[in-house]
């Protein structure tokens, strides 16, 4: 049975230069320097609020209900802040079947 893997993905703002994926600890700081600014919570914690998820799923479950969640906060973003970036998982991340 093949099983689709699901690319990671993450929520950031457009205004926000920092890659999530490769700059972590940048990218969180200012998000939360911009979300003070701007009198909203942060990437993650909106994230936090929207999936709904249990520790006892696969890494590829959990992308699926992250890609989900972040689908949804984008597609009612009236605004136009927030984005979504994926890329494929890490080879020694991906489960097998």
């Amino acid at each position: 049975m093949d099983t689709k893997v699901v690319p990671e993905a993450m929520l950031t703002t457009t205004d926000n230069e920092w890659d999530p994926f490769d700059n972590f600890a940048e990218w969180s700081a200012r998000d939360e320097e911009l979300a003070r600014q701007q009198q909203r919570r942060t990437c993650s914690g909106y994230l936090a609020i929207i999936a709904a998820c249990s520790d006892d799923v696969s890494d590829n479950e959990f992308n699926q209900v992250m890609n989900d969640a972040i689908d949804e906060i984008v597609e009612l973003d009236l605004s136009g802040t927030f984005k979504k970036v994926t890329r494929d998982p890490k080879p020694e991340y991906v489960q097998a079947s």
